[in-house]
């Protein structure tokens, strides 16, 4: 009994500390903030024409907001620690807004690593020595020909995320697997919370806040009954013009969509819109042509059949010798530097001509040259770390040599 009367205690003291907390909230300004919340489907924009990169740099343009809100915890933002698929953020929202001064709200919610090892048994954040090659820590991919279609403003529809809504609603028929889902609704109130206290940081201003689409509507609803919040849909504020999204199209997002749809593995799902690519390699090319260049024309011609395995084998010896070939790619995407890869590509950390080797023993492989192609992975595991090495080694047996 005595135990029940505490927990009644307890309960009536947490509601009255909600109400008093609800009560003191200061009352709106004469003129709230203008929150636009835009639902993103995270690193989407390397694959779909209609939400690629200048897209959402033409949109924060149109949009012009005083702050943007992105997702990832403020102590993470703090050291620069991104989620690494989030190319949205440190590829494009980031370096937009750094330029043009536009501050900057981080907002995210994550659990400790000892909560996340109790949870789990795993930090989420850590991806294993070898990735899967899908799922779960794998190599991102878009496999789904829908996800080519994809336009800036999809989230704004929430018929888009039925699937989504019917998971964070729905209860599992195991209650011990249900971590992930309460774990993600309490996550998107606390996003919530401090995408409030940056918008009520800054009344009469426009916050734009990026984020992934599966949070955008709960977010929404969570923040609609305050009155220092005005919601606005980005539909509202239109597509941005053509010339636009060319204008701040940079090469950096030009390398990076050829990169991720052309030496990732995008590539082997087949899913890839082939004329966007060339048009984006034509305007690469355009504005000069180098070793990076030629590797990715190299891999697209012979995606598409423009060239042989034996043309292509010519070209790759080629950059593996040039000399100029001997830097690190414009954009690959990788945040740890100590491993051979990247989110979406297991060989993402090399340098233009290690990688171009690595595409010279795949097609060495596939014309039955196994003496020549199998001598490759000792002799660039001896230009890497040991830690590299064992990666490399670990990828090739999987990815490249035949079976």
């Amino acid at each position: 009994m005595h135990l029940l009367r505490l927990f009644a205690l307890f309960l009536a003291l947490a509601s009255t500390l909600s109400a008093a907390t609800w009560a003191a909230t200061p009352r709106a300004a004469d003129s709230p903030a203008r929150v636009v919340i835009l639902g993103v489907d995270h690193a989407v924009q390397l694959v779909a024409k209609e939400d690629q990169p200048g897209m959402l740099a033409a949109f924060i343009e149109r949009v012009a907001p005083d702050a943007v809100c992105i997702e990832r915890p403020p102590e993470q933002y703090a050291r620069n620690d991104h989620y690494e698929f989030t190319y949205e953020i440190q590829d494009i929202v980031l370096p937009y807004a750094r330029e043009h001064g536009i501050e900057v709200c981080p907002f995210d919610w994550i659990p400790s690593h000892e909560d996340q090892m109790l949870g789990w048994g795993l930090d989420l954040s850590t991806p294993p020595e070898v990735r899967a090659p899908e799922g779960f820590h794998g190599f991102l991919s878009f496999p789904q020909p829908d996800k080519l279609r994809r336009t800036l403003f999809a989230a704004d529809d929430r018929g888009t995320l039925t699937e989504a809504d019917a998971w964070i609603r729905g209860w599992p028929q195991r209650m011990s697997r249900d971590l992930p889902r309460r774990m993600f609704l309490y996550r998107t109130f606390m996003q919530a919370r401090r995408i409030a206290a940056a918008a009520k940081a800054r009344p009469g201003q426009t916050v734009l806040v990026v984020v992934g689409e599966f949070h955008k509507h709960d977010i929404e609803a969570i923040l609609s009954d305050d009155p220092a919040i005005s919601l606005v849909q980005p539909s509202r504020y239109g597509a941005p013009a053509p010339e636009a999204v060319e204008r701040l199209t940079t090469r950096r997002h030009r390398i990076a969509v050829a990169s991720f749809n052309l030496l990732g593995t995008q590539a082997s799902t087949g899913n890839v819109d082939w004329d966007w690519l060339a048009t984006v390699l034509a305007a690469l090319e355009t504005e000069r042509r180098d070793a990076e260049t030629d590797l990715l024309r190299t891999r697209y011609d012979l995606l598409t059949g423009e060239i042989d395995a034996g043309a292509a084998i010519e070209r790759y010896r080629a950059i593996a010798a040039d000399d100029a070939a001997r830097r690190m790619p414009t954009w690959d995407g990788v945040l740890d530097r100590s491993r051979v890869d990247s989110y979406f590509d297991p060989f993402g950390n090399l340098r233009i001509d290690q990688r171009a080797r690595v595409e010279l023993a795949r097609e060495l492989y596939r014309l039955g040259e196994t003496a020549e192609a199998g001598q490759s992975p000792a002799a660039l595991g001896r230009e890497l770390t040991p830690r590299k090495a064992r990666q490399l080694e670990a990828y090739w047996q999987r990815e490249l040599k035949p079976r």
